[in-house]
């Protein structure tokens, strides 16, 4: 282990050497912790920006208050606290170096890996490995204490640096649930009881009871049936038979067919409006003749012997998959993560930042916001929204790769052109907190979200411009009684106008009235919805019309 000091070329700063790193250390011991239960560390996002341990400057940690911070704002947390020992934690992606044949060849890698780290750029796994690098810093004079170094560092300070080091994410509970909750355990699956009534279905060539379709199929597991699911808005799906036999039965459990494997299947609870597992399903599969392992499925998630062509998901239809898309980099191009059904938070801020009243709010008070936010920048409302805004619009999260890089990509053919972005976690759990629905990993809606983030911007703009202004007004209503006719006037204030428009008003009447007709007809004689068709309007590309259906 290095037993010396070293310092980097840092403006202002010199080197110094010391035999010692215990009696260097002395006049800060009182200020180094060791973080207890309770205590989050940061040490994947920077307070004050979206630096990272992978950023060039990487990521300093306080050892008291285990904050982050980027190599911009570290020495502001020094100056304002007088906390002079950081832990900087620099995270180097490196490719592999390849053999004679062709195959990687294992490396050593350097230091501890930080397991909580989340990677913010899109290597594979196999061609690159990561080698983290973690020192002591003590500032002003930036020296620094290579790590590990248990021979030499007092005890407590080792044990504090273990500590900072494996500690996990301060989002861990929130990871954990990202995409979507743990499925449960159905209450009927116990207890259902089958009919015996005969049915065995075939291993192949299934189709709906009702209308004949032969995709998206769902098997009652109370008495055999073999009905169609929803219709899914882009035409595909099927008539939503399954659900009106449960309506009519109250028949609570269906089996998707294509997802019967020897792993298991894919289940649906109507009663319990979710999907459930059911830990008797082969018991139950077998009633009906189905043994799951002979049951086997391709590629393409459908079974060998059901030549059912995939409809394209409902996420495929909204990313415009199989298009050729061009990137944009800079100011205002900015992808935001997806942190697990965070959609509607990523349109939200998306939006807001595109309002010059929230951009001058935010990013224009900037520095002001930096200098005067609470020592705990990460519970401060104001200090989360100008990081938000300014990793939005600074274009410095978003910038195209070097014309280097992009020669030896075109070269490998591995030409991929990605936004590094931002993932807004700490944004995230600081608007949520103490919300039961936004706090959770569930989806949710934007407007909603919108009206609780104009709340809380709100709540923190006294003495200040208050951007959501843009979005109030007065709303005047006139109530007569039919009676008297006197005449009773009130005013409430709002953000947002609900436009319903009448169908009696819609420009293209008779087209949508015969599409209407149209589907009704489709959904009497069982049939599939018609066609969605298109309005073409003058200097715009064709506008689709579809009506939905619930």
């Amino acid at each position: 282990f290095c037993r010396s000091l070293k310092c980097k070329s840092i403006p202002g700063s010199y080197a110094r050497m010391a035999t010692d790193l215990g009696e260097l250390l002395v006049p800060y011991m009182p200020t180094i912790r060791v973080p207890r239960t309770g205590d989050r560390v940061f040490k994947s996002e920077c307070a004050f920006s979206y630096d990272s341990p992978e950023s060039e400057g990487g990521l300093y940690v306080c050892m008291n208050s285990f904050l982050g911070f980027g190599r911009e704002h570290v020495e502001r947390h020094y100056r304002k606290t007088g906390q002079s020992v950081y832990m900087h934690l620099k995270r180097h992606v490196k490719e592999k170096a390849t053999g004679a044949a062709g195959g990687a060849i294992p490396r050593r890698r350097n230091g501890k890996i930080f397991l909580d780290l989340e990677l913010n750029r899109d290597f594979n796994g196999d061609g690159y490995e990561y080698e983290d690098e973690a020192k002591l810093v003590i500032f002003p004079d930036h020296f620094e204490i290579p790590l590990p170094n248990i021979e030499e560092l007092p005890a407590l300070v080792t044990i504090a640096c273990d500590a900072v080091l494996n500690a996990p994410s301060p989002y861990k509970k929130q990871e954990s649930d990202s995409w979507e909750e743990e499925i449960q355990v159905s209450r009927h699956a116990r207890s259902l009881r089958q009919q015996e009534n005969g049915v065995r279905i075939p291993p192949s060539g299934w189709k709906c009871a009702k209308c004949e379709m032969r995709e998206n199929l769902w098997l009652n597991l109370t008495d055999g049936s073999v009905l169609c699911g929803k219709w899914f808005f882009d035409g595909s799906g099927g008539n939503g038979h399954a659900l009106e036999h449960y309506k009519e039965t109250n028949f609570p459990l269906a089996v998707k067919l294509d997802t019967i494997t020897p792993d298991g299947a894919d289940v649906y609870s109507f009663d319990e409006e979710e999907a459930v597992l059911d830990p008797h399903i082969s018991e139950h599969l077998l009633h009906f003749g189905i043994d799951m392992l002979q049951m086997q499925r391709t590629e393409n998630g459908h079974h060998t012997d059901n030549h059912v062509q995939p409809r394209v998901s409902d996420w495929e239809v909204i990313q415009e998959a199989g298009l050729k898309l061009k990137p944009v980099y800079g100011s205002g191009y900015t992808g935001i993560k997806n942190l697990g059904n965070s959609c509607y938070l990523s349109t939200t801020m998306q939006v807001l930042f595109s309002i010059p009243e929230f951009q001058r709010a935010y990013v224009g008070n900037l520095q002001r916001i930096f200098d005067y936010s609470p020592l705990d920048p990460t519970q401060d409302f104001n200090t989360q929204m100008a990081k938000l805004g300014r990793g939005l619009l600074s274009g410095q999260y978003s910038k195209p790769p070097m014309k280097s890089e992009l020669i030896e990509q075109v070269m490998k053919e591995e030409y991929k052109q990605q936004q590094r972005g931002i993932s807004p976690k700490m944004f995230k759990a600081l608007a949520s907190n103490g919300h039961p629905e936004f706090s959770s990993n569930r989806q949710q809606d934007a407007h909603e979200f919108l009206l609780h983030l104009i709340n809380l911007v709100e709540r923190n703009s006294s003495g200040s411009e208050n951007p959501s202004d843009v979005f109030r007004f007065l709303v005047e209503e006139r109530v007569q009684c039919c009676q008297t006719q006197n005449v009773r006037y009130s005013q409430r204030v709002d953000y947002f106008m609900q436009l319903p428009v009448p169908l009696e008003a819609a420009s293209n009447r008779e087209e949508l009235i015969a599409y209407e007709s149209k589907r009704k007809e489709a959904e009497e004689n069982m049939r599939p919805p018609p066609e969605p068709f298109e309005v073409p309007r003058k200097g715009t590309s064709p506008v689709t019309y579809v009506t939905m259906v619930p």
